[in-house]
């Protein structure tokens, strides 16, 4: 959890991000000095048309990438010059990752795809399955923890993915187009599930989503625009 000082600085700041990928003699500036404070409890959308780095830009605030130049700070953490095995332990510790296609291991129960993450930093499987069934349940899946993803609908794996992301008790939810891959019905349904969950958790998390409905319905809407991060009101999407 969040202690009293970790409320007046931002959960994710990215400053000055630079990345450039080469294609041939072409130089493609993907990210030229992109800029963000992400505070505690905010949703934030990112928006902007396919190609433009979105991706790129949340796998470096994942620590899964290094820009060019830039630094990314984590709760008042400069990780720039920190090792392989110390960005692995924030992302698990720190961070949670929903994606389009929800990743989850085939050979498990939403159960144990939500426990597991728990049972590496330590927690015991009884700590871990207790958490795993309160957030599951309170998605709607009390009646399919022991149902295995190829026995879930897209809407169930992907809530299933959502509480596989908040089981840590991150203070940051990284989302790359987290109900990109359903019909709209089940999009909305799952959005407002998502909200809501980020909402009793107390957590940040930037999303990006073409989804300009869901995006207008976030704290607040950042567009990606020329390698740049550039903030709009909400109404204005």
């Amino acid at each position: 959890m969040l202690d009293m000082n970790a409320q007046h600085i931002p959960v994710l700041r990215l400053i000055g991000l630079q990345r450039t990928f080469h294609q041939g003699t072409r130089e493609i500036n993907v990210l030229a000095g992109a800029s963000l404070d992400v505070w505690p409890g905010q949703c934030v959308a990112l928006v902007g048309p396919s190609g433009t780095g979105k991706s790129t830009l949340l796998h470096i605030a994942g620590l899964l990438e290094t820009p060019d130049a830039g630094h990314v700070v984590i709760a008042g953490r400069d990780c720039a010059t920190l090792d392989d095995q110390d960005r692995t332990r924030i992302r698990r510790a720190e961070m949670g990752f929903i994606y389009q296609f929800h990743q989850l291991l085939p050979e498990f129960s939403a159960l144990e795809n939500v426990a597991l993450p728990q049972m590496l930093l330590g927690r015991s499987r009884r700590e871990g399955e207790e958490r795993a069934s309160k957030l599951l349940s309170s998605m709607g899946l009390a009646e399919r923890l022991d149902h295995r993803p190829a026995q879930l609908s897209g809407g169930e794996q992907q809530r299933t993915a959502i509480c596989r992301a908040l089981a840590n008790r991150p203070r940051l939810i990284l989302a790359d187009e987290p109900t990109g891959n359903l019909d709209p019905r089940t999009s909305e349904l799952v959005f407002h599930e998502l909200i809501g969950l980020f909402r009793s958790e107390g957590v940040a998390a930037l999303i990006a989503t073409h989804n300009l409905d869901l995006a207008r319905r976030m704290d607040r809407v950042v567009v990606l625009d020329s390698g740049h991060l550039v903030e709009i009101s909400p109404q204005a999407v």
